[in-house]
Parts: C-alpha cells; sequence; structure tokens
C-alpha cells in the first residue's frame, strides 16, 4: 500500500510539473538560491555578484542599501574585509518559502524565504539569527539574476535581545546584592557607632 501511494505521489507530481510553465525557471531560481548561499559560506563576495544584476539593489540586516555590483562590494569587504571590520565572517542555510511568483510575460520573478545565519564578530562571540529574505529576479536573454535581495530579522524577538534580557537580569540581581551588602554595613557601623558613643557617656 505504501509502494502503491509513493509512486501515485511520483506521477502526480510529473503531471504538476509538466501543467507549470515555470518549472525549469524554478530550476534555475533554485540554484541561484544554492549558489548565493554557497557563496555566503565561502566568503566569497565576488562569487555571489555573479548571480546578480550590474544594478541590483540589496538591503542588509542594518539596514545599509546598496546599489549596483561596486557598492555592494564596498559593503561587504568594509564589513568583513577592510581595517575596522564588524565580522570575521557569517554562514548561512537558506530555505526558500511559498513558490515563486511570476509576472508579466513570465520574465520576472518574486521569491522570498528564510533562512539560519551565524554571525562572527570581531569584538565578541558568534551569535545566531532566524532571518527572512525576499529577492525580485528578472530573465534577460535567457538568464536569470537578481535585482533586488532584501535581508532581515526580528527586531523585537532574536538572540542577541535575549542576551540583553539575561545580563539586565544579572545586573539588577548584582544591583540587589550590593544593595544589600551596604545596607548591611550600614547597620553594622551603625550599631557600631551607637555601642561607642553609650560607652563614651557611661565612661567605660
Amino acid at each position: 500500500m505504501r509502494l502503491f501511494f509513493s509512486v501515485l505521489c511520483l506521477i502526480a507530481f510529473g503531471a504538476f510539473a509538466q501543467d507549470d510553465p515555470h518549472a525549469e525557471d524554478r530550476k534555475a531560481l533554485l540554484k541561484i538560491m544554492r549558489e548565493v548561499e554557497a557563496s555566503i559560506n565561502e566568503q566569497s563576495i565576488d562569487r555571489m555578484l555573479t548571480q546578480m544584476d550590474q544594478n541590483a539593489t540589496v538591503t542588509w540586516w542594518n539596514g545599509e542599501v546598496s546599489r549596483g555590483h561596486a557598492d555592494i562590494k564596498a559593503y561587504y569587504e568594509r564589513m568583513m574585509k577592510l581595517e575596522g571590520k564588524i565580522l570575521n565572517k557569517y554562514t548561512s542555510v537558506a530555505k526558500l518559502g511559498a513558490s515563486a511568483r511570476f509576472l508579466g510575460n513570465g520574465d520576472v520573478a518574486i521569491a522570498d524565504g528564510s533562512s539560519e545565519d551565524e554571525f562572527f564578530p570581531v569584538a565578541r562571540g558568534s551569535f545566531r539569527l532566524s532571518s527572512r529574505w525576499s529577492s525580485t529576479l528578472v530573465k534577460t536573454n535567457g538568464e536569470w539574476k537578481t535585482v533586488s535581495l532584501h535581508l532581515s530579522s526580528n527586531v523585537f524577538n532574536n538572540s542577541l535581545i535575549d542576551e540583553a534580557k539575561t545580563a539586565l537580569w544579572f545586573v539588577g540581581l548584582g544591583g540587589l546584592a550590593g544593595g544589600l551588602l551596604l545596607g548591611w554595613l550600614f547597620v553594622r557601623i551603625s550599631q557600631v557607632g551607637l555601642s561607642f558613643f553609650t560607652k563614651a557617656r557611661s565612661g567605660v
């Protein structure tokens, strides 16, 4: 029965693929996503740029916008390569969300998905973020290229915020402990002073 069901699924998938006029385009888009992912993990901005239109726009996690190959590469090198860089490296595992949507005559595609990213800053230990991405691609002379890429993460709930909350919790506990200690010392000093004053008045 399980084998029969599997065969039915394969037949149904084959029929669906044949009915989808963009089946080959979807394969090409998936290949681009995997190539961009590989270039990130290889720390190769030049490899990434081969998947992008010359006038592509990238909106990065920190809200900065890069336009065109030269601008995109300059941002990457400033963050990852040059003196004063922020990161030593970062890695990503990307997943496609819903099926890509095709517009116009089928030569424009919009795709989105998620990624699990790990950043390795210069000034601290590594941290992970669950991110979202969206991309617009255009088919020119039979070849797909990325013209827009947007990267984002949840600013209200992420590992950095959790880390900050934990730090504040420990700061609060430290402040409470410090306050209790100072209070105890103040009471002890007051008691010693009162005892000394009492003895002095009694002539002891």
